[in-house]
């Protein structure tokens, strides 16, 4: 399979842009954790939170399951058992699990085509290993043999929320680190999204959690829950180091309007209440990392007094979904949640595009 190039049109040239998560999707995408190092000693208890996380997905979706290794596949099916029927194996080499960051973005047409756009990953500016990870959207691609764009930027899907009508909101403190694309500012950053992703209007605030090492994804303080409403993250404590970026976030979040010209409703969401520590450092938990599926929204929770606030505070946003609390304690020893480990597949039929060879 051949794929068009950085010199061909773009996305926006061919009527492509990225979908709001919450619209219907075909699949979702994720990773099976495979490192002990990496996960600091807990791969046992994040297994067993990750094979919770996929047999809830399962019963809403299909779920596509990269896999390391035969002993990766075999630790899966096993977890899984019969709840597997709906989960699709691949082996494919990995490095990590983070499927949101290194994985593609896919984009969609007004026919209902589906796309995909193929990033650059240097883990979060070099962080840790990524050459193997940085080849997931090509065997993507391949296996679904749908066209692409690869492109020599880097951009983790993390970084980004968009409403599907043309607004994106991302942070400063991410994009604009020089570890991923020195040179590249707010402008030129807004006139990359609009002509890959569809972003007509790129919202930014400063800054995320401490210690988040992707440099404060969007995705871990303040998500999209329709094109009209924001859910951000809100720390409760003065004393605690997020409380005053959190604060800010809020400030600048009442400050911004929609793709109609209109202030976006605002609903705030506590971060757990209780300090965790891992091996790095203090650990960033938020409740605000939920995935959206197809009748069903994952909420990470921590064994935190605040996890049954979060889900409260949920449920009425999402109407016709089920909002369900599942384990996040384990996994969160990783730096991430749920959103960081799923990638959806956007319902409709495969692009091949003019340059692409039929499967």
């Amino acid at each position: 399979m051949t794929h068009l190039s950085t010199s061909a049109p773009t996305p926006r040239d061919l009527g492509f842009a990225m979908p709001a998560e919450w619209e219907p999707h075909a699949a979702t995408w994720m990773s099976w954790p495979a490192d002990d190092e990496l996960w600091f000693g807990h791969l046992e208890g994040v297994r067993q939170d990750y094979a919770e996380l996929v047999r809830t997905i399962a019963r809403f979706e299909r779920v596509e399951l990269l896999c390391r290794s035969a002993e990766c596949e075999a630790d899966a099916r096993r977890r899984l058992g019969e709840d597997a029927r709906n989960v699709t194996f691949h082996q494919v080499p990995l490095d990590d699990s983070w499927v949101r960051d290194n994985g593609p973005i896919f984009v969609r047409n007004a026919a209902g085509e589906v796309a995909l756009v193929n990033w650059r990953f240097n883990a979060w500016g070099g962080k840790f290993e990524w050459e193997n990870d940085n080849r997931v959207p090509e065997y993507m691609a391949a296996r679904l043999g749908m066209g692409h764009w690869d492109r020599p930027e880097v951009l983790e899907g993390g970084g980004l929320e968009v409403t599907g009508d043309g607004v994106g909101l991302t942070t400063r403190s991410c994009l604009l680190t020089d570890t991923r694309n020195p040179g590249l500012d707010e402008t030129g950053y807004a006139e990359l999204l609009r002509q890959t992703l569809g972003v007509q209007q790129l919202l930014w605030l400063d800054g995320g959690l401490e210690n988040d090492h992707t440099d404060g994804h969007i995705d871990t303080i303040t998500r999209f829950v329709d094109p009209h409403t924001i859910v951000t993250s809100v720390a409760e404590d003065p004393s605690d180091a997020n409380f005053a970026v959190m604060a800010g976030n809020l400030q600048q979040l009442r400050e911004m309007r929609d793709a109609e010209g209109q202030s976006f409703r605002i609903v705030e969401l506590p971060l757990p209440a209780t300090r965790l520590e891992g091996a790095e450092g203090r650990l960033p938990p938020t409740y605000a990392n939920f995935y959206i599926g197809n009748g069903f929204v994952a909420v990470p929770q921590y064994g935190d007094p605040n996890d049954g606030r979060a889900l409260e505070i949920l449920r009425p946003l999402f109407p016709g979904r089920e909002v369900i609390g599942l384990p996040s304690r384990q996994i969160i020893e990783g730096g991430g949640s749920f959103h960081c480990l799923t990638q959806q597949q956007p319902l409709g039929p495969v692009w091949t595009g003019p340059e692409v060879a039929a499967r």
